[in-house]
């Protein structure tokens, strides 16, 4: 008895590197297609948003920008967290970030919440990538939806708290 494959059994290195993401079935097809929708939907709805616009619906001086809060031109409120305890919450800026990323200004996008232009960006990369599994019935660069959403929420969400927490440390202390 030998420790050695038969030679008919031993798999050629060639053939490793020609790894194929497995054969995406109509419901996971379904679901790219929705997903790139619902991103769709968010980005498109940044751009409709004006983050030059004050509360009164009046425009900024040149330059300028609201630092939170575009989310209220929705018609949705204050932010509770940032109301009740004078701190912004997690993802306070972030539609404000989204929009201003999708007017053309990466830079205020980044210094309201360098988080949401992260996500910003990458949902622009996913909608390609999620109608391209919707239509080839493959994904690209992952090899499984659930590894996507997984790894997509364990990614932004460590940001989204690593990034909160030095606001309300740099409010506490004075200097934000």
């Amino acid at each position: 008895m030998t420790d050695r494959l038969p030679q008919s059994d031993v798999v050629p290195p060639a053939v490793w590197a020609r790894r194929i993401a497995p054969r995406l079935y109509w419901p996971e097809r379904f679901a790219c297609l929705i997903g790139a929708g619902l991103l769709a939907s968010v980005l498109a709805v940044a751009t409709i948003l004006n983050p030059y616009l004050n509360d009164a619906g009046e425009a900024l001086p040149p330059g300028e920008h609201r630092a939170m809060g575009t989310h209220q031109q929705m018609g949705l409120p204050s932010c509770h967290f940032l109301v009740m305890s004078g701190l912004p919450c997690p993802s306070c800026g972030m539609t404000t970030s989204f929009a201003l990323l999708m007017h053309g200004d990466p830079i205020g996008s980044w210094r309201v919440n360098g988080v949401g232009t992260f996500m910003a960006l990458y949902c622009l990369l996913s909608i390609p990538l999620a109608l391209f599994g919707a239509i080839a019935g493959r994904l690209p660069v992952v090899h499984s939806l659930e590894w996507w959403a997984l790894a997509s929420i364990g990614g932004f969400l460590p940001l989204l708290l690593v990034r909160w927490l030095w606001v309300v440390s740099q409010s506490l202390l004075g200097a934000g």
